[in-house]
């Protein structure tokens, strides 16, 4: 998984008004959604022994071991533009796309 400096520095803006700037990014992938699976992301200071955990340009990165083979190859971005504004995952795992923007 690949975290973009951009994205990363939201992050770190997010757990300094958290109160929380030791605590971690948890990305997991679950059934559902129109593709097969929907992402989430949450600010998380809990681990499970079977989590995999990095840090990425000074983000720790926690992901769960179901969600990690279908995450290592995804990359999370924050966008803010006039269309979108969030977090963004892009996923070549994927096996397509919708057209609901989520």
């Amino acid at each position: 998984m690949q975290l973009t400096q951009t994205a990363a520095e939201k992050v770190k803006e997010l757990l300094t008004q958290e109160g929380h700037p030791e605590a971690a990014l948890r990305v997991a992938a679950r059934p559902g959604g129109c593709c097969g699976y929907r992402y989430s992301m949450a600010l998380t200071d809990e681990f499970g022994e079977a989590d995999q955990t990095t840090e990425l340009h000074g983000v720790r990165v926690v992901i769960d071991s179901e969600s990690a083979p279908l995450l290592d190859e995804a990359t999370i971005d924050f966008v803010d533009s006039l269309e979108q504004s969030g977090f963004a995952i892009e996923n070549p795992k994927a096996g397509g796309g919708c057209t609901c923007g989520h």
